[in-house]
């Protein structure tokens, strides 16, 4: 059965910091790719991040410089760092593992930019 499980959510003040993890189980963590979005409420939803098998990093203009993608391939965890967070950051985040012609989401944990 394939998992994944996004945790490190929660309010936070602008200028503030969270780091959220996606723990994977149930699947060949290492030859996957995993990507980061976020939905906010009446909007689409956006590819944040994405890191590599080979743990290549892009990311979109909105959070170059603010976030920083990773992974602990001994852990099944990627981790998606925020900094100097933002109102507009406030939306539920998502990991996506992707690999070949599978691809697998992790149920979402809420991040609410707000003072």
């Amino acid at each position: 059965q394939v998992q994944l499980v996004e945790s490190g959510g929660g309010l936070v003040q602008p200028g503030g910091s969270l780091r959220l993890s996606c723990a994977a189980s149930g699947i060949g963590f290492s030859v996957y790719a995993v990507d980061w979005y976020r939905q906010a409420p009446g909007k689409q939803r956006e590819l944040v991040a994405t890191i590599t098998r080979g743990r290549t990093a892009t990311y979109a203009d909105s959070v170059k410089d603010r976030f920083t993608i990773s992974r602990d391939n001994t852990k099944n965890t990627a981790f998606l760092q925020m900094n100097s967070l933002k109102p507009e950051d406030t939306a539920m985040y998502y990991c996506n593992a992707n690999f070949a012609q599978k691809s697998y989401w992790g149920q979402g944990t809420q991040v609410t930019v707000s003072s």
